[in-house]
Parts: structure tokens; sequence; C-alpha cells
């Protein structure tokens, strides 16, 4: 006769079981997907220079002074959008950045 008991796992310790065998797998498959992610971003710090906007500044007179050859209100556009601006309003010693 055998007397050594017989192995029962409960719903609860599959469930255990089955995340703690799952987990590793997920989180090496995840690491080893997207190794070059970060590194095929377009945008970089290079892409645009700093100025620090004096009194008297406003936008159109800075896009004028940027690209003199674009439309201003293009140039308007992508400064708001690349300093993630609210308003057009402008704060003396306000660093921005600008397309190039």
């Amino acid at each position: 006769m055998n007397t050594t008991p017989s192995l029962r796992i409960t719903a609860r310790g599959r469930a255990v079981l089955g995340l703690a065998l799952a987990l590793p797998v997920m989180a090496l498959s995840v690491f080893l997907a997207s190794p070059g992610a970060l590194a095929d971003s377009e945008v970089t710090a290079n892409d645009f220079d700093y100025m620090t906007v004096l009194s008297g500044d406003t936008l159109w007179s800075i896009a004028t002074l940027v690209n003199p050859e674009a439309d201003p209100r293009d140039v308007v556009e992508e400064i708001i959008a690349l300093n993630q601006l609210e308003s057009a309003v402008l704060t003396p010693g306000q660093e921005i950045a600008l397309p190039r």
C-alpha cells in the first residue's frame, strides 16, 4: 500500500503557478521585442535652438526673425506646438525652443 499523499493543486494554486511561470516569459519578450525603440526617435536635442524672450518680444517678431522667408503664421504655429504653449502670451525671461 502506498502511504505517500498525492499532490493536489487548488484553483488558486494553479493561477499562482501559471502567473509565476508567465511573468518572466512576458518580461523577457517585452525586453527583446523592442530593443531599439528609443533610438529611432526623430526628435533630438539638436533639432531646435533656444532663445530667451526679451521685453517686447512677440511670437510674430520671433517668427520673422527665425525664418524671414516663411509665412510668420506657420512659424508661430510651429513655435507654439514645439513649446506646448497654451496661449500666445510670452513672458520676459521665458526660454523657448525655436525650430530650425
